[in-house]
């Protein structure tokens, strides 16, 4: 390559990167003006963006007013909560009472008709009637009480003959069994016991044989 010839070429390189130089800076002129134009950093833009935010701010009195609020409408309802269970609370006592009293009134409602006959029986024993027709009615007065007891879940507890057991006897006395198979058993009942739906409301007293 002559000198004529490598000075052309070391000019053509020469304005290329020049030209490339040019190119790059326009490139990155272009970019910057398209960054700016996506995110507005100006004075007047972060100014405005503070502005919302204030506008955006809940003032504190604001606040407190809500809360006092909230808490006013809490107490109110406690207190709403506490009268109406006190209120049931009464209301359900004073219904178990009229439940107790009721019940007690229908038992001695039945009572009546037996307590009755009881009168007329002591009124014949005093007149000096047929002591066989008094025997009959104090029987028939009786039975007519044992049925209305057990209408009412009294009912008695067996004794005479059966072992002794401590949840349902209660012994007076013990006596030599008057058999081997009579031992440990109950040979005489000085009072009767009772359930009351299946309930000992009275243990039977009794005599027991050893």
């Amino acid at each position: 390559m002559s000198k004529k010839e490598n000075k052309e070429y070391n000019n053509g390189n020469q304005q290329e990167n020049i030209e490339n130089i040019s190119n790059d800076e326009s490139a990155s002129k272009d970019l910057n003006e398209n960054a700016e134009g996506k995110l507005d950093i100006s004075p007047e833009a972060a100014t405005e963006e503070s502005e919302e935010k204030e506008e955006k701010t809940v003032p504190f009195e604001t606040i407190i007013a809500e809360l006092e609020n909230n808490l006013a409408k809490i107490n109110d309802k406690y207190l709403r909560l506490s009268a109406e269970f006190d209120n049931y609370r009464k209301r359900t006592l004073r219904e178990k009472m009229e439940l107790t009293r009721s019940a007690g009134e229908s038992v001695m409602r039945n009572v009546l008709p037996v307590m009755d006959d009881v009168e007329r029986a002591v009124s014949s024993i005093e007149k000096g009637l047929d002591l066989e027709a008094t025997k009959e009615g104090v029987t028939l007065i009786h039975n007519k009480f044992k049925d209305f007891a057990n209408q009412n879940g009294l009912k008695e507890i067996a004794a005479m003959g059966e072992v002794f057991n401590t949840d349902l006897h209660e012994a007076v006395t013990k006596i030599p069994a008057p058999s081997d198979e009579m031992k440990g058993k109950i040979i005489d009942v000085i009072q009767k016991g009772y359930y009351l739906n299946d309930k000992v409301i009275r243990f039977a007293k009794v005599i027991v044989g050893e």
